[in-house]
C-alpha cells in the first residue's frame, strides 16, 4: 500500500525533470549563436526600403542595418538569409534562420508561433492606387481589384477591413508592385515608404495614396521560448532608441526619425 506515493513521488519527479529539460532546449538558441560565432537572419531583399539588393549586388536597407548592428552588438557573425512574405516565419520553424528582421508586424496569430522584440522601426500600411480611381474609403474598394502580398499584414488588414474588394495575392513584394505597374490591377496595398521608393523610381507614375490600413511597426521575430536570446536583443533595441541610432536608420531609409516605438 505504501509503494503507490512513492510511485507517484517518483512519476512527478520525472515529469518535472522532463520540463525543466525541455525548458532548457527551449532556451539554448542564444548559447548556440554564440558558440558558432554566427547568426543566421532572414531579412527582405525585395522591400525597400527596408530589404533590397543593390547595383553591387549586396543588400541593403533598413532592415539589413538592424540585423548589422545586432551582430555587431553581440560580436558574431551575421549571415544574412533572403526571405519573402509568406515564408519569413517557416524560415524560424524549420531552423534556417535563428531570427527574422522583416519589416514583420506583431498579429496574435503569429505570437501564437514565435516570439517579438519590443518594435524596432515604424511602419504604415496603405492602399495605392492611380489619381483616376475613387477610393477614399473602405467603402469605396468595393469591387475594386487590388494586388497585395500574400501573408503579409496588409492582406491580413484587407481582408478585415474591405471584404468587398476583389484581392489578388502574390507570393512576393515585386509580383505586388509589378501587377498594378502593368495594370492588371487597379490599386494595391503595402507600406507607404515602399510605396514612396517606387514613386521615386518611377516620377511619372500615375499613383496616390487612397485608404490608410493601418499603423503596424516592425518587430524582430525568433522561436519560442528563446528568453535569454530574447532579452539580449530587446537591450540592443533598447540601447539603440536611447543613443539615436534606430532614429539615424529611420532618418536614413524613411526620411524621418522613428519617433515613439512601442514595446
Amino acid at each position: 500500500m505504501k509503494r503507490r506515493p512513492l510511485l507517484a513521488l517518483i512519476g512527478l519527479t520525472a515529469a518535472a525533470a522532463c520540463l525543466s529539460s525541455a525548458n532548457a532546449l527551449a532556451d539554448d538558441l542564444y548559447q548556440t549563436i554564440m558558440s558558432r560565432k554566427s547568426i543566421r537572419v532572414a531579412v527582405p531583399t525585395d522591400y525597400p526600403p527596408y530589404g533590397s539588393v543593390s547595383t553591387d549586388m549586396q543588400p541593403r536597407g533598413y532592415d539589413i542595418d538592424m540585423a548589422n548592428l545586432i551582430g555587431k552588438k553581440l560580436g558574431v557573425k551575421v549571415n544574412l538569409v533572403p526571405v519573402t512574405a509568406p515564408n519569413r516565419i517557416a524560415y524560424l520553424q524549420t531552423n534556417k534562420a535563428d531570427i527574422t528582421i522583416s519589416s514583420l508586424g506583431k498579429t496574435a496569430e503569429r505570437a501564437k508561433v514565435v516570439d517579438f522584440s519590443i518594435a524596432y522601426a515604424p511602419f504604415f500600411d496603405a492602399v495605392f492606387g492611380s489619381k483616376s480611381v475613387k477610393a477614399s474609403s473602405f467603402a469605396e474598394l468595393n469591387g475594386k481589384t487590388i494586388s497585395v502580398t500574400r501573408g503579409s499584414m496588409q492582406d491580413q488588414e484587407l481582408e478585415q477591413m474591405a471584404p468587398g474588394a476583389v484581392v489578388k495575392r502574390f507570393e512576393d513584394n515585386n509580383s505586388t508592385l509589378s501587377s498594378f505597374l502593368a495594370g492588371q490591377t487597379q490599386m494595391f496595398a503595402t507600406g507607404t515608404t515602399v510605396a514612396a521608393a517606387l514613386q521615386k523610381m518611377n516620377p511619372s507614375l500615375d499613383m496616390e495614396l487612397k485608404v490608410i490600413l493601418a499603423n503596424a511597426p516592425c518587430y524582430v521575430a525568433m522561436p519560442k521560448g528563446e528568453s535569454t536570446l530574447l532579452a539580449k536583443i530587446n537591450m540592443i533595441i533598447r540601447e539603440a532608441r536611447a543613443d539615436g541610432t534606430i532614429d539615424k536608420f529611420s532618418q536614413t531609409w524613411l526620411g524621418a526619425p522613428a519617433g515613439q516605438l512601442p514595446d
